[in-house]
């Protein structure tokens, strides 16, 4: 009813929300650990000719472009201790950064001498390596990225005795543009446990420039 498509842990996004948003989901145990992406980089934006995602969800919908939220949750001994959502274009720079490495990489890598590589969607494959010809290497790049606690602790002071908090990040312009009912609704749960604040963040693409955001943020 709410999701044109649900995903799974081997190919991007987990969720997309009908005729709306992306969602990955992230799990973690501790509240400074990295983020493992795997075979997959920080995307800013999903786009449908990303070879990454399934047929099924470039189907879902008609669609060439979504926002995507990361869902971070720290959680430990089955106790959720604290979540983000972070909008992707707060948080990752544009595809071409992490492209242009990749691709750097999978050209040296396939330019090597004597070796049979095959077409693949990771960094390369190498196939018959030993004198049978039965072994294979696959070449796979492990993307991580570093915990939000530790991205944005310039706007958003490091938690030490709340029992549990979320932190909600997007662009002015993007909670401009839900609707205006909505945002009325939340802005009237406004409490001592539960603040919206104006901030400014830097760009990913350009850590001079700072961009206009807002804070969600909720204590226990």
């Amino acid at each position: 009813k709410y999701f044109s498509y649900i995903g799974n842990q081997n190919n991007p996004p987990d969720i997309i929300i009908k005729q709306g948003d992306a969602i990955e989901v992230k799990k973690i145990e501790s509240l400074r650990s990295g983020i493992a992406l795997n075979s997959s980089y920080p995307k800013d934006k999903l786009f449908s000719d990303n070879p990454m995602i399934t047929t099924a969800c470039r189907n879902c919908e008609d669609w060439r472009e979504k926002d995507l939220v990361y869902v971070v949750g720290v959680s430990k001994d089955d106790k959720l201790k604290a979540l983000w959502l972070i909008y992707g274009n707060c948080y990752s720079a544009n595809k071409e950064v992490y492209e242009r490495i990749r691709d750097k990489i999978s050209k040296g890598v396939n330019e090597l001498q004597d070796v049979e590589f095959s077409e693949t969607n990771e960094l390369g494959r190498v196939n018959r390596v030993d004198p049978l010809g039965i072994t294979y290497l696959r070449i796979r790049g492990m993307w991580g990225i570093e915990n939000p606690i530790k991205v944005f602790d310039y706007v958003i002071p490091t938690e030490q005795n709340s029992e549990f908090f979320v932190n909600a990040i997007l662009l002015k312009e993007k909670y401009l543009s839900f609707p205006e009912k909505d945002r009325k609704n939340l802005e009237s749960l406004v409490s001592a446990n539960f603040s919206i604040k104006d901030i400014k963040i830097k760009s990913p693409n350009n850590p001079a420039k700072l961009l206009e955001a807002k804070l969600l943020s909720f204590r226990k």
